[in-house]
């Protein structure tokens, strides 16, 4: 998931510049994207399922018209949330006005806190978490001063990791949780407008300049008189920056935490390379997010770099789309290999993780068909070993190939002469010449930063009465 937002004083076509800015973060969520427009307190939103270009045709940006500030949001859907009314922003209208919100993450007490409003009287239209915070949000402007104010209170209550970026009619406020698990920075484009992305390379798309990023716990109130911080209303937590973010989720240009992503990925496969003593002809990446790691690899090794698998530039990232049959399809039309490259060749295969390991197998048949003679597969990050529950779609331990498998086994499983992870310790210094204080890495050590949520039971209105009794 992606947030971005637009905020400025003269009358111009955001809506446009929003789709730029979204475009650039496509590769955070391909399953429905939405932009809200703001013209003089009007709000006008457009939104549905699929990606950025398909949904928003120059016909659909054309009727958003024109406005001083603009919200916008990709999303991706996990097996429980991917139907169209669950895109976002949301519009929520209210006694004291109207709200846009668009989030990055994932609440662990989202069930909690629907429940208690449910209780009170509160109805809910969306699986998404974005609604609660919404609904917590209004909650408490009925009883504060600013819309500001009544997200320092929300605050209070929301637990887990969230990047948001919320527009009422006069006001952008740019909010992200105590630990700062996503990140989220801002930078400014010309002399008054400023730009809110979950990563700086959407900045680049709009012409912006990165200023900084928001630090956790941290609200900005962007207002026609300029911008505020806000840091004293929540209670301070050590920072835990989500570390997958280095090794798959950004795109390579982004900076994270004062840190090249790319910088942070060739670590990683040099650190593999550090800890591997097997010998090979060439090394290959899996495209996309496996080539930074594949380069590092091949310079701290010495064995040459080469390209050994082409992607379908049209084909999105297969990890964040839910259902297993809908990945492995895809697959099959997403990579081919370069025979000049492998055929006779030992192949070092470096790929950004490997989670459920299914698409894996296909991958070293692809190269085994086009003559490599060794396939040793090499994972830039640790072996999974937990679910997510912060943004992640990571389930249950049941569906991780690293929890049944030893790397032997994991091996045979592929048809690879051999599989390795990134050493657990290697994983925290990805990020060693930015500013961030701790990573969360419960993916693959368990050390959740927040309590976790109870057992997700599902959707109630999607049981059958008979099921419900049960």
């Amino acid at each position: 998931m992606a947030v971005f937002g637009i905020f400025g004083t003269e009358t111009t076509s955001v809506a446009s510049s929003v789709y730029y800015g979204l475009y650039a973060l496509q590769h955070r969520g391909q399953a429905s994207c939405g932009i809200v427009v703001n013209d003089d307190g009007v709000f006008h939103v457009y939104k549905d399922s699929g990606i950025v270009n398909d949904v928003f045709t120059p016909n659909v940006l054309k009727s958003l018209g024109v406005g001083q500030m603009a919200v916008g949001n990709v999303r991706y859907g996990t097996s429980d949330t991917k139907d169209r009314i669950n895109a976002e922003p949301i519009v929520v209208n209210h006694s004291k006005g109207r709200l846009a919100i668009s989030m990055d993450g994932k609440l662990v007490n989202a069930a909690q806190l629907k429940e208690e409003m449910e209780m009170e009287g509160s109805i809910f239209h969306t699986g998404n978490d974005a609604e609660i915070i919404s609904a917590v949000i209004i909650k408490e402007r009925i009883k504060c001063h600013s819309i500001e104010d009544a997200v320092c209170n929300a605050m209070k209550r929301l637990k887990g990791a969230y990047s948001l970026v919320i527009m009422s009619p006069q006001k952008m406020i740019v909010a992200r949780d105590e630990r700062g698990m996503h990140p989220l920075c801002y930078g400014k484009r010309g002399d008054g407008e400023y730009v809110v992305s979950s990563e700086s390379c959407a900045l680049h798309s709009v012409s912006a300049t990165l200023i900084r990023d928001i630090c956790p716990g941290e609200i900005l109130v962007f207002t026609k008189d300029g911008i505020r911080s806000i840091t004293e209303h929540c209670d301070k937590a050590p920072e835990r920056l989500c570390v997958f973010e280095y090794l798959y989720t950004a795109r390579p240009d982004s900076v994270i935490a004062n840190c090249s992503v790319h910088l942070a990925r060739k670590r990683a496969g040099a650190f593999l390379a550090k800890a591997d003593n097997v010998e090979a002809d060439v090394v290959i990446g899996a495209p996309d997010s496996g080539i930074d790691a594949a380069i590092g690899y091949a310079e701290e090794s010495g064995i040459p770099y080469g390209l050994g698998l082409i992607k379908n530039k049209y084909i999105g990232r297969t990890f964040i789309d839910p259902g297993q049959n809908v990945r492995e399809d895809k697959v099959r039309i997403k990579l081919s290999p370069v025979s000049e490259t492998v055929n006779g060749k030992r192949v070092i295969l470096v790929d950004d993780s490997i989670v459920r390991g299914t698409t894996m197998a296909r991958v070293v048949k692809l190269l085994r068909d086009a003559g490599a003679t060794e396939i040793h597969v090499r994972s830039s990050a640790p072996a999974f070993l937990n679910p997510c529950y912060y943004g992640t779609d990571i389930a249950s331990r049941e569906v991780l190939i690293a929890v049944n498998h030893t790397e032997e086994e994991i091996a045979k499983i592929f048809g690879a002469d051999s599989v390795a992870f990134l050493r657990l310790e290697d994983v925290f210094k990805l990020g060693a010449s930015g500013t961030c204080k701790g990573y969360c890495a419960a993916c693959f050590n368990g050390e959740y930063p927040t309590e976790i949520p109870a057992v997700n039971k599902g959707n109630k209105y999607d049981q059958k009465i008979s099921e419900s009794k049960k």
